[in-house]
């Protein structure tokens, strides 16, 4: 399969599992999006070519990617989220705080409230890509996005 295939063409959410979201996280969610569209690596282990439809909601506890290519189902691949609890509560946290500095902190300190987002983001998209190793091939850039996904899918009312 060339490495062009190798690829998520369209992404969506199930908006029935999630809430209504403020400004902040849509943007979040719409940038996620658009770069992943752009610039992605997806591989999964199941049999039909890419380039794929993606189809991410949370069901029972465990994030699922409904994966089609061609207007045909290829399968489903289930991850379970106990293993990003803490995470994601950790990331939200940072991130309220840096949406919080932003408005009137001084750049140093909006600087140091960012590195520990974006270490925090890091962490959760290595944890991904090895939650997904044996079942979806992606690349880094590819899980921080859906690492963000899973962020907006996990926020509930």
């Amino acid at each position: 399969m060339s490495a062009n295939r190798q690829r998520i063409a369209n992404i969506e959410l199930d908006e029935r599992t999630v809430v209504r979201r403020g400004a902040d996280i849509e943007h979040e969610r719409a940038v996620a999006i658009f770069d992943l569209l752009e610039e992605n690596t997806f591989a999964p282990n199941l049999d039909g070519e890419g380039p794929y439809d993606l189809l991410l909601s949370v069901r029972e506890d465990r994030l699922i990617f409904a994966i089609s290519a061609g207007g045909s189902h290829l399968g489903e691949v289930a991850l379970a989220l106990l293993p990003f609890r803490r995470l994601v509560k950790d990331y939200f946290t940072v991130c309220e705080s840096y949406f919080e500095a932003i408005k009137v902190a001084p750049p140093s300190q909006i600087e140091a409230i960012d590195m520990g987002r974006r270490g925090l983001h890091d962490e959760g998209s290595e944890l991904l890509r090895d939650q997904l190793a044996s079942r979806i091939e992606i690349d880094f850039n590819t899980a921080r996005r859906l690492f963000t996904l899973l962020c907006v899918l996990h926020i509930r009312g």
